[in-house]
Formats: C-alpha cells, structure tokens, sequence
C-alpha cells in the first residue's frame, strides 16, 4: 500500500526557522569539558554530521565521507571510508551491523562492526537521497527523497533486499521510527509536520492514522519510538517539549521537558531512548544541551549544559550508563564528540567547606562531604583534588580517600596568597555517576619581619660589617631571594643616596660591607619587597663616621 500525502502542507515556517538561527548565534566558541569525568573529541576532517549510533562497544558518527568510530570512552579509534553521503544510522541489538543511509550515492551500505568493513551495499537508485533509518527485527525502514521522498522497507534478512514502500509524495526524506509491529514516520523542516502510524504486522502496512498537534506539530527535529513501540516521542521545534504518544490510540499521553516563559532553554532537536525504555535523552538548540527524564514519569533526572558550542540535531546516542552527542563550534565549524559519563545513573555530590582565614606557607584544613541519592553510604571512595593559584597553575594534590560516612577532610600549605580554589573530584561507580565540586578562599600573605645590625660608630676606610635576618615565622625565603640595602650619607655637603641588593641565606640571614670615605651619618636601611606568598618589612641602622 502506497499513501499519497497532499503537497498543500509543505510550506516552510519561517518564523520557526529564523527563531532557531537566532537561537544558536547566541552560541560561541568550544571549550573544555567542565570536568575529568565528562570528555570531548574533535573529530577532525568532519564537515558535517548526521546521526550517531552505539552499541558493541563502540560509538559511530555519521560524517558524509565516512563514520568516525570511537570507543566507550569516546576515543577515535578507527573510521569506515569511501562513503558518499553517510547520514542516517541503525545497529542490530547485538552490534555486530551497522547499516548507513548513503545519501549520495543511494545505497544502504551494510558493515561488520568487528572490521569495519563493508559487506554489502544496497541499490536505492529508484529512491535516491536515503537518509534516515530505524532497524525493527530484520526490517529496516529507511526515508528517502531529495525533494519530494517517502518510506520504505528492506528485509536485510534477504540475500537481495527488495525495496518495499508503504509511503510517498512526502516533503524531503521523512523521519521513521519503528519498533515492535508499529512505524512511525514525519516530515521534517516544514510549518506542519503531522505523524503517520503504521501497524507493520499485515501485509500490506495498515495505517492507523494521523497524529496532529496543532499548533505545535511545526518543524520536526526528531522522532523515537519505545523498544515495544507502544509510544513514539517527538520532538517538534514549535512545541518547545518532548511529546509521547500512544501509538495505538493515538493520544498524548506525557510531555518531558515542559518549559515556557523565562525558564524557556531552547527549542528541540534531538531525542533518544535508552535500550531499555526506562530513560529518555532530549538535546536542545540551547542550554541547558542535554537533559535525562524518567520515561514513565517525565521527571528530569540529569542535565549537562557544554560551555560553548552547539548540539547537533538528531545525534544523541545512550552507551551503557554514558550518553553521546556531537557539539559544532560556530565560529570554527568543528565537530566534537560530546560523552556525557554516567548520565543514566542516580546523581551524587561533592560539597567542600573552606576555613575561614587562611596564611600562605601554613597549613589549613579543607572539610568535605560525599553523598550519593537514595541516602546510601559511600564507605571509602577514592577522591581526586587539585589546588588552583592565582596565576592559574593547578597541582594535583595527594588523593583524598572518604571515611565510611562519605566525609573527608583535606589539609594542604598553600605556596602563596590570593584567591586559590580547591576542587574535588569523584570519578563515580558502576552505581552512582560522577560528581565534583570547588571552593574559593582568599589566603594571606604572611607576614615577614627584618633585623639589621652593625656598629654604631666607625671610621673612614675601615671596612662596616652589616647583617641580619628575614623572619618569615620559620619558613626559608623562596631560592634565590634578595633584599635591598639603601645607604643615605649626611654630612656637610648634603645627603646622597645609594643601594644594592645583597642575596639571602636559605635560613634567610644575610651579610655585607660598606667602607666609609667620608665623615657623616651613614643611614642604612633594608628592604624585603615581598612576594606572593610574604608581606614586606624593612629595617633601619644608623652608624656615625668620624676620624
């Protein structure tokens, strides 16, 4: 059965259009991930990317000449090559296939995920621009059209899959999600977008009917569908949520992510379901990128908002407890692989308290707690900390371990004064996701004081022994450190002024001469400047010269 759809609803809304331009300009260029836990990778060489897929052990990003293939870690590890138009993707369950919708050249290329290779490629040359995929059983649905397109089956089962097509005269290459004995399908990019639901298990398809939303069914981003395909989730740009659909009945039955007014994020463009049903990830144009709901009660469970740089459409992907998304930076055009670590998992955290003053070069305690959802007991987990200065040179200290109850304390000498932060990190558990967390103190400098001795009186030509010391309350002075020695001659002519600096000792004494030449009262004066870590002091000596 093959379903004509009216061209009168394929006029583009401009007004949604321009709102998502304006939307992503606000975004600038891409930065780090905010912690050790979380991790981004450029993908070099990529121009454009279209879905991503994992499952295997591994994570592939469609990327028009090829599929970037990463680990679980979202290492590049490897890449299919020689592929003209790579867009959509689909993995069997097991993860040994991988199917990609080849847009330029028309095909559905099939690959052994153990060897990258590709196995077979099938001919769509009636169908051109396939580009997006869903894989239900040995039934994969692919949406085609350059233009004008619509969708079609393949049994990958077959020696030679025959195309088999149960819609057409639809705007571009429709969306398709399919599970169980339901598929569901839309148009993409224009002012109304409607679902059609199929029922798959007659032959031929049986259409259950429309899902109409107005005014909200405008600028479909993307589609999924539950592994039982009992409900389908769409992500319509006019909607600003998530909405789930019974695809039996076809009412609504939930909305994730509802956000209007000033709590108004960003528009959809990105859906995902977790292998089990129990999750779902939505991306939006804007942050916060990422967020996690609960499927059965919409409740949101986790978000991850990157610095900078945009989610792409349509590329969220869950591996294991991790989802995977690819961010572009706008002023550059790069892609990134974005791996959100443990998002699936219930949340813990970190907390540090800072003591109320502290002193450069003395010791102070940094007080802190571990606690995980659910009121559960850390016991003893290893934390990574890490001391930032002001001139932003980070250390990483001695690993901090927690006590039963999740608390730990944290003693460190700071180096210097000024505003230092400590951050603490866990890495998480098979259990609980990774948290981390960092306080900011302000550290004064230390005080310092100076002695300096000498004869009181002397005369011309013989040799003035001078000395002293640097207190910095038992601490040496930095290697290499000096102070100034400023000589001030009064006598009948006038005064005059002369200085020099004289090293410090490691235990911060120091010693010098002067040889007199005229009579007068030699004033002499030291100087510490300081440093980043002490404050400055001085002291004087007088000696009197006379023949």
């Amino acid at each position: 059965m093959i379903i004509n759809l009216p061209r009168s609803r394929r006029t583009r809304s401009a007004r949604w259009s321009a709102a998502l331009v304006v939307t992503a300009g606000l975004l600038a260029t891409l930065a780090p991930a905010a912690s050790a836990a979380d991790s981004t990778t450029y993908l070099e060489g990529v121009t454009g990317v279209g879905d991503v897929a994992a499952g295997g052990g591994k994570v592939f990003v469609a990327a028009r000449d090829r599929i970037v293939v990463a680990d679980t870690d979202g290492a590049v590890t490897g890449a299919v090559t020689g592929l003209s138009g790579a867009d959509g993707l689909a993995l069997t369950p097991d993860g040994s296939r991988l199917f990609a919708a080849l847009s330029g050249s028309n095909q559905v290329a099939e690959i052994n995920v153990a060897d990258l290779t590709v196995t077979r490629r099938i001919d769509l040359a009636a169908y051109p621009c396939p580009t997006h995929l869903s894989l239900s059983g040995d039934r994969l649905w692919v949406g085609y059209g350059c233009t004008f397109g619509g969708v079609l089956s393949l049994d990958v089962s077959a020696a030679t899959p025959q195309p088999t097509r149960i819609v057409s005269d639809m705007h571009g290459a429709p969306l398709v999600a399919a599970a169980g004995d339901t598929v569901v399908l839309g148009e993409s990019g224009i002012s109304q977008s409607d679902l059609l639901v199929f029922d798959v298990s007659t032959t031929p398809p049986t259409r259950r009917g429309i899902i109409e939303d107005d005014p909200y069914s405008a600028n479909l981003e993307d589609l999924t569908i539950t592994p039982d395909g009992s409900t389908a989730i769409s992500a319509f740009g006019a909607a600003r949520w998530y909405t789930a659909w019974d695809t039996t009945s076809l009412a609504k039955v939930r909305t994730y992510g509802v956000e209007t007014g000033p709590e108004f994020s960003g528009y959809p463009i990105a859906l995902a379901i977790s292998p089990d049903g129990s999750q779902v990830a939505g991306g939006r144009v804007s942050g916060p990128d990422v967020a996690l709901y609960d499927a059965a009660t919409t409740t949101k469970t986790y978000t991850d908002d990157h610095p900078v740089g945009e989610l792409v459409p349509r590329t969220l992907a869950f591996s294991g407890a991790d989802v995977f998304g690819v961010l572009k930076e706008q002023s550059t055009g790069r892609f990134s692989l974005w791996r959100l670590a443990g998002a699936t998992l219930p949340a813990s955290a970190v907390s540090l308290t800072a003591p109320p003053s502290a002193t450069a070069l003395e010791p102070l305690t940094v007080t802190g707690a571990l606690t995980l959802s659910g009121g559960t007991a850390p016991g003893a987990q290893p934390l990574v900390v890490t001391r930032k200065l002001p001139n932003g040179t980070s250390t990483t200290l001695p690993t901090v371990t927690t006590a039963a109850d999740g608390t730990f304390t944290l003693t460190d000498t700071p180096p210097t004064g000024g505003a230092i932060t400590y951050a603490a990190l866990w890495d998480g558990s098979p259990g609980f996701r990774w948290s981390s967390t960092s306080v900011t103190l302000t550290v004064a400098r230390h005080a310092t004081s100076l002695t300096l001795s000498g004869p009181q009186n002397g005369k011309i030509g013989k040799q003035l022994a001078l000395g002293g010391t640097l207190d910095i309350g038992g601490h040496p002075p930095a290697p290499l450190s000096y102070v100034k020695l400023v000589r001030t001659i009064t006598d009948d002519s006038g005064t005059t002024t002369v200085s020099r600096s004289v090293p410090l000792a490691t235990d911060g004494s120091f010693s010098t001469a002067d040889s007199p030449r005229v009579n007068g009262q030699y004033a002499y004066t030291v100087e510490w400047a300081g440093d980043g870590a002490t404050l400055p002091s001085q002291a004087n000596h007088t000696v009197t010269v006379k023949d």
